[in-house]
C-alpha cells in the first residue's frame, strides 16, 4: 500500500467518523428540541392562566420568552470562545439545570403570579421575562455551543448553522404534534413537564456518553478549518447580516401570528389550531434550514446567493397568494384547512432557509463562529420579538386579516431588496431584483385585498348552504367578531349568540338570564363574566331587582358592536352597569374583596382554547370566594358532562338549568311564583315585556312555571329543563372533572374523547 493509499485511507476513515458523529450530535440536538417546545406549550398556558389571556398578557408571554432564548443564545456564544470548556458536558449540564428548574416550574409560576397579582404592565411585563429568563437563557445556549463544536470539525459555518437548525426545529415541531394527540389529552400540564424533564436527563447523558466517546477517540479530532470559501472573508459584514438577521425574524414571526389568527378563525378557536399551526410552520422552517444547509455544504458563497434570494422571493409569492387562494376554496370545506397549512408549511420553509445563509455569507469559520452565531440568532430573536409586538399587538389593532397579508408580503420583498444591496453582485442583477420585488409589492397592495375580500365567510362557512353574508365585521388585536344577516354574532369563528331580548321569540336560550330571579330572592350585586351581543347583560340589568351590574369582558370589539344595535345599545348607559376590558379569571384575583349575590358565566363551547379556565374546578373556587351568603353562579356548560359535574363537586348544591348549571354553597331557593311576578315587572327600555292580559304573553307565562314539575321529574336526561345535582353527579359518573391541570376536553375533544 502506497503513501497515497493510507492518507486516503485515514481521510475515508476520518470521513465516516465524522459523519457518524455528526448523527449523534443531530439526535441530541433533535431531542434537546422537544423538552423546549413542550415547556413552552406549558409554560405559555400557564402564564395566560396567571396573567389573563387578553393580547397584552399573551404578547408579554411570548416576547419575554423569545427575549430570554435570544440573551441565552449570547451567552452560549460567550462560553463557546472559552477553549478550556468541553462543550459536550455543558450541554448536559444545560440540559440538567433545565430539567430542574422544569421540576418545580408551575409550582413557582402559581407563586410568582400570586405575588405579582395587580402590578401595572411594566411590571408585568418584567415579571414574565423573570420567570421565564433563567430556562431560556439555558436553551439558547444550546445553538452557539453546538455549532461551535461542529464548526471545529467541519470547518463549515453554513452547513453546521442549517443542520443544527434542522434537527433541533423539527424536534420542536414534532413536540407540537406529540403535545396535541398524547401528553395534553392524557397527561395534562404537569405530567407533560415530566415528560420534558426525562428528555432533559436522556439527553444530558447521551450528551455525557458522546463527550467520552470523544475522549477515547471514537470521535473525529477537531480540526482547523480548511482554506476553502468557508475560512474566506465574508462575502458580508457583520453589521448587514444581523440587520437582515433581525429583518427576517420580525417577517417571520409576524407570519407566525397572521397564520395562527387565520387558522384559529378558521377552526373556530380550537386549542389544537395553535399546536398544528406552530408545528406546521416549525417543520417548515427546519426543512429549509436543513435544504440551505446541504446547499451550503456543497456550493461557494456566490452560488449560495441566488437560492438564497429566489427562496425569499417565492415566500413572498406564496405569502401574496395565500388569502386569495383560500377565499377561493370555501367548496373544500374542512379541506380548505389543510391547503392553508401546506401554505404555511411552504412560506415557513423558504424563510427558515434565511439563517443558514446568513451565517454562510456572513460569519467565518473560525475561533469566533459560536459567538458570530449567537449574536446572529440574538438579532433574529429581537426581530422576532419585534414582530410579535409590532403586529400582535399594534397592527392587528389597526389592520384587518387583508391588510395584514399585504403588509407582511411588502416587509418580506423589502428584506430582498436590502439583501440585494447588501450583496456583491452586478448592478444589472441587483435592478433586475429590485425592480421584481417592488412589482410584486405593488401587486400586494392593490390585489391582495380584493381578491380576498369574502376570505372570512370563506373560512367561517367553508362552502356550507347555510351561509350568509356579514353585515358587521369588527377585526381587533383581540380576534374577530363577525355578525350575518339574522343578527347571529360569531366570536373567532364560533356562535356567540344572538341579537335578542324577547322571551317569545326565544332564538338564543334568553329564557336563562330572565330566570336570575327563579333561583335568588333578591340578586342585587350582579358579576357577568363576558358580554358577546349584550341581550343578557340587557335582561340582567333591567332585572327590577337588580342594584349593579358589572361586566367583564375581554374583548372591546363587542362594545362597538353592541352601540350599533338599538335593542341593546341603552346598556352602555345604564347608570346599574359597569363594564371592565380584562380577562374574567385576572379581574377575580385583582379584587379579592368584591362580593356578588350572583356570578352569570355564559361562556364560549367548552372545547375552545382556553375556555378551561373558566370552567375549572381552581376558577369555580375562585368565584365561590367572591358570592355573598347564599349567593349563587349561573354559568354554561354547553352541554359539556364534565362542566356540570366539577360545578357540583366543588359547590355541593344546585342543579342543571336547560343547558347551564346553578350552584351554590347553599340549597337554591327554587321559587316560580316569585319568577312570574318578576316577569310580570320586566321592562327594557321603558317597554314592558310581559302583560299576562295578553293571551300569548299569558300562556308564555305558564309555560315558565309549569318548569316547576322538573323538581320531582324522573324522567330521561333529554326531557327535564331542570336535573338536581345529585342526578347529575350520578349521569355523570365515571367523568372526570376539569381542572387547570388536565385543560378539561380543549385537547381531548377533537380527538373524539369527550
Amino acid at each position: 500500500m502506497t503513501t497515497l493509499d493510507l492518507v486516503a485511507s485515514d481521510d475515508g476513515s476520518r470521513s465516516e467518523r465524522l459523519a457518524q458523529w455528526t448523527r449523534v450530535l443531530c439526535v441530541l440536538f433533535f431531542f434537546s428540541g422537544f423538552p423546549a417546545l413542550i415547556y413552552q406549550l406549558t409554560w405559555q398556558r400557564t402564564l395566560f392562566r396567571i396573567f389573563g389571556v387578553n393580547i397584552e398578557s399573551v404578547t408579554i408571554v411570548v416576547t419575554a420568552f423569545m427575549l430570554g432564548l435570544g440573551f441565552g443564545s449570547l451567552a452560549g456564544g460567550w462560553l463557546s470562545k472559552r477553549r478550556g470548556i468541553t462543550l459536550l458536558p455543558l450541554l448536559a449540564g444545560i440540559e440538567i439545570l433545565t430539567g430542574m428548574f422544569g421540576v418545580f416550574s408551575l409550582a413557582i409560576f402559581d407563586q410568582i403570579g400570586d405575588l405579582t397579582a395587580g402590578w401595572p404592565l411594566p411590571a408585568m411585563a418584567a415579571a414574565n421575562l423573570g420567570l421565564v429568563l433563567v430556562p431560556t437563557l439555558l436553551m439558547g445556549a444550546t445553538l452557539p455551543v453546538l455549532v461551535a463544536h461542529l464548526v471545529r470539525r467541519t470547518g463549515g459555518v453554513g452547513s453546521a448553522v442549517g443542520l443544527l437548525y434542522y434537527v433541533n426545529t423539527l424536534g420542536a415541531g414534532a413536540a407540537c404534534l406529540v403535545c396535541t394527540v398524547l401528553l395534553f389529552p392524557f397527561l395534562g400540564m404537569q405530567g407533560s413537564i415530566y415528560v420534558a424533564v426525562a428528555i432533559n436527563g436522556v439527553v444530558a447523558a447521551g450528551a455525557l456518553v458522546a463527550h467520552w466517546c470523544d475522549r477515547n477517540g471514537f470521535a473525529p479530532a477537531s480540526v482547523e478549518a480548511p482554506e476553502s470559501s468557508a475560512s474566506a472573508d465574508p462575502a458580508l459584514t457583520l453589521f448587514p447580516v444581523l440587520t437582515l438577521a433581525a429583518a427576517g425574524g420580525f417577517v417571520s414571526l409576524s407570519y407566525e401570528i397572521f397564520f395562527f389568527r387565520t387558522m384559529s378563525y378558521a377552526s373556530g378557536s380550537s386549542a389544537t389550531a395553535f399546536a398544528a399551526t406552530l408545528s406546521a410552520f416549525l417543520v417548515g422552517l427546519a426543512s429549509g434550514a436543513r435544504q440551505a444547509g446541504q446547499r451550503c455544504g456543497t456550493l461557494s458563497r456566490e452560488e449560495a446567493i441566488r437560492p438564497a434570494i429566489q427562496g425569499l422571493m417565492t415566500a413572498s409569492l406564496i405569502g401574496l397568494l395565500f388569502l386569495p387562494l383560500l377565499n377561493h376554496l370555501p367548496w373544500l370545506d374542512r379541506g380548505i384547512v389543510g391547503v392553508a397549512m401546506l401554505m404555511v408549511y411552504l412560506v415557513a420553509r423558504y424563510w427558515g432557509a434565511l439563517l443558514p445563509y446568513l451565517a454562510e455569507l456572513g460569519i467565518k469559520a473560525d475561533s469566533d463562529s459560536g459567538m458570530h452565531t449567537a449574536l446572529l440568532y440574538l438579532a433574529n430573536i429581537l426581530g422576532a420579538a419585534a414582530g410579535s409586538i409590532l403586529t400582535g399587538f399594534v397592527a392587528m389593532d389597526r389592520l384587518g386579516l387583508t391588510a395584514i397579508a399585504a403588509a407582511l408580503v411588502v416587509a418580506g420583498l423589502f428584506c430582498i431588496i436590502l439583501l440585494v444591496a447588501a450583496l456583491k453582485i452586478p448592478q444589472w442583477e441587483k435592478l433586475a431584483r429590485g425592480s421584481i420585488a417592488l412589482v410584486l409589492s405593488l401587486a400586494a397592495i392593490l390585489f391582495v385585498p380584493r381578491w380576498s375580500s369574502g376570505v372570512l365567510e370563506s373560512l367561517q362557512w367553508k362552502g356550507s348552504p347555510l351561509a350568509k353574508p356579514f353585515t358587521h365585521v369588527i377585526e381587533n388585536r383581540s380576534g374577530i367578531i363577525t355578525v350575518d344577516t339574522d343578527r347571529t354574532v360569531f366570536g373567532n369563528g364560533m356562535y356567540d349568540g344572538h341579537f335578542n331580548v324577547d322571551l317569545k321569540h326565544d332564538n338564543n336560550g334568553i329564557v336563562r338570564p330572565y330566570a336570575l330571579s327563579l333561583f335568588h330572592p333578591a340578586p342585587r350585586d350582579v358579576l357577568m363574566i363576558g358580554l358577546s351581543s349584550g341581550s343578557w347583560a340587557q335582561v340582567i340589568a333591567n332585572n327590577p331587582a337588580v342594584r349593579t351590574l358589572t361586566v367583564v369582558e375581554i374583548n372591546p370589539g363587542y362594545l362597538k358592536l353592541i352601540a350599533q344595535e338599538r335593542e341593546v345599545a341603552s346598556l352602555l348607559t345604564n347608570p346599574k352597569v359597569t363594564i371592565v376590558t380584562d380577562d374574567g379569571r385576572r379581574w377575580l384575583k385583582l379584587n379579592p374583596g368584591r362580593h356578588f349575590d350572583a356570578v352569570v358565566s355564559n361562556t364560549t363551547w367548552y372545547f375552545r382554547a382556553n375556555v378551561t379556565n373558566l370552567l375549572s374546578a381552581e376558577f369555580f373556587a375562585l368565584v365561590k370566594d367572591h358570592l355573598n351568603p347564599g349567593g349563587i353562579f349561573f354559568y354554561n356548560t354547553t352541554d359539556s358532562a364534565r362542566a356540570q359535574r366539577t360545578g357540583c363537586l366543588v359547590f355541593g348544591e344546585g342543579a342543571r338549568f336547560t343547558n347551564h348549571m346553578v350552584v351554590s354553597a347553599t340549597p337554591i331557593a327554587w321559587d316560580f311564583q316569585r319568577w312570574r311576578r318578576t316577569l310580570e315587572a320586566y321592562r327594557i327600555d321603558g317597554q314592558p315585556q310581559f302583560d299576562p292580559a295578553r293571551s300569548e304573553d299569558s300562556v308564555l307565562l305558564e309555560k315558565a312555571e309549569a318548569m316547576e314539575a322538573s323538581l320531582t321529574s324522573t324522567a330521561p336526561y333529554a326531557e327535564r329543563p331542570i336535573e338536581h345535582c345529585s342526578d347529575v353527579l350520578s349521569r355523570t359518573a365515571g367523568k372526570e372533572i376539569m381542572t387547570d391541570d388536565n385543560m378539561g376536553s380543549e385537547w381531548r375533544y377533537f380527538l373524539g374523547l369527550d
